[in-house]
């Protein structure tokens, strides 16, 4: 992605962590920011030098520019900035953009090759467009808790981690890639580009999920075939997970448990068996697996080729040996928060490595940079800031430190 320009006006989670993946991948992505109070999660717990660990992990190798986008000036300032930027990424609400002026019909006459990502919780119309987003409400509405409880006869539970957010990001990310893939390749004109997070997981939910809602001709039946605590055993010291899709995979797992008569029972014979007869199957697993540690069960699972895992709390996640051997955490220093652990870029790739990530940005921390970088005169810089169009977070900290 190096030689990307990316101009990102979003918040929270799913739009900083698009951007944040693209400028891993070497994108320069300038963080848009209101002045002297910037993103929301800058002001999160967890923190270390007064900077929050969800700032740090979703918005590394961009530059920050603090701008009054609620006036005519700093709409001018970003109008400039976006003559000659690859990519656009905005998640306000619907209509947010249109009255500030600088939506994608605003910006497409200054830049026919912009690129401009609008994100959303629900779309851009119906019912809910308006309404403020998080992502509780997303698992609800897609009928993600309702997954999470494993019937639709039981009570719907949220999955304890922004999942919905987190998705949209990868699919955005992964939208913006063939945008510029195919605007290169064509040596056309960019696009705009919708997504919501609603969309987004309701496609991930139909790879697998909604299988019985995909043939449009068949009678849909109450969802009752799943069990919340399927696939987690405790055993003596601790819990495991086993997963037996094949048949063979549940016979050598009853052997490995030392119950081999289990593979003659008529219940578990088939795959459509065992999840009809899903508690039975569970009670009898769980009532052999506290006799032994983990270790030796994984061990005996191992030794009969059955896919079994240890549950890790995070702690133990970070040191575990699989886990150090792929080298995907990593450790490197901010200037402010210290010594950091993060994840690197996950995908491993031979001809173009990217460089390490770079560190989050203090708020503003680039005014002048990106400015000066994007044409603006020293004159320009001193009367915005004089204004209050450009933040001036950063000199009141240089001149509180000399």
């Amino acid at each position: 992605m190096t030689g990307i320009k990316i101009l990102d006006l979003c918040s929270m989670m799913s739009g900083p962590w698009a951007t944040d993946i693209l400028g891993d991948q070497g994108a320069d992505v300038i963080k848009v920011e209101v002045p002297g109070k910037g993103d929301h999660v800058r002001a999160l717990p967890n923190r270390s030098g007064d900077m929050s660990a969800m700032f740090v992990n979703v918005n590394r190798s961009k530059r920050s520019l603090t701008l009054d986008l609620k006036t005519p000036e700093g709409v001018a300032v970003f109008k400039r900035l976006a003559a000659d930027a690859d990519v656009i990424v905005q998640n306000f609400r619907p209509g947010v953009v249109e009255r500030l002026g600088i939506s994608y019909d605003d910006l497409a006459p200054l830049n026919s090759r912009l690129i401009y990502l609008s994100l959303s919780g629900f779309g851009e119309g119906g019912p809910l467009s308006g309404q403020r987003v998080y992502d509780s409400l997303i698992q609800g509405l897609t009928g993600l808790t309702t997954v999470q409880a494993g019937s639709d006869n039981e009570r719907p539970r949220l999955i304890r981690t922004i999942l919905p957010d987190k998705l949209t990001a990868v699919v955005a990310a992964q939208a913006l890639s063939a945008a510029l893939f195919a605007r290169e390749r064509s040596g056309g004109d960019g696009q705009h580009i919708r997504l919501s997070m609603l969309e987004a997981v309701l496609s991930f939910l139909w790879a697998s999920d909604m299988g019985a809602y995909t043939f449009a001709d068949k009678p849909v039946p109450i969802e009752k075939g799943g069990s919340f605590i399927d696939l987690i055993y405790q055993t003596a010291d601790g819990y495991v997970t086993i997963a037996t899709n094949s048949n063979v995979e549940w016979q050598n797992m009853c052997r490995a448990l030392g119950h081999p008569e289990w593979i003659e029972d008529e219940r578990f014979t088939t795959p459509t068996g065992r999840l009809e007869n899903i508690n039975e199957r569970l009670e009898l697993i769980q009532s052999v697996l506290t006799d032994k540690t983990s270790a030796e069960w994984l061990e005996a699972l191992d030794g009969h080729d059955v896919p079994a895992a240890p549950i890790l709390k995070r702690s133990e996640v970070i040191e575990h040996p699989q886990v150090l051997s792929t080298g995907i955490v990593v450790e490197s220093e901010h200037p402010v928060a210290g010594r950091l652990r993060q994840a690197r870029v996950a995908a491993r790739f031979l001809g173009t490595v990217p460089d390490a990530p770079r560190g989050a940005p203090k708020l503003g921390e680039h005014n002048r940079e990106v400015l000066a970088d994007n044409g603006f005169a020293d004159s320009e810089i001193e009367q915005l800031i004089t204004a209050g169009v450009l933040g001036s977070e950063q000199e009141l900290t240089a001149t509180a430190q000399a």
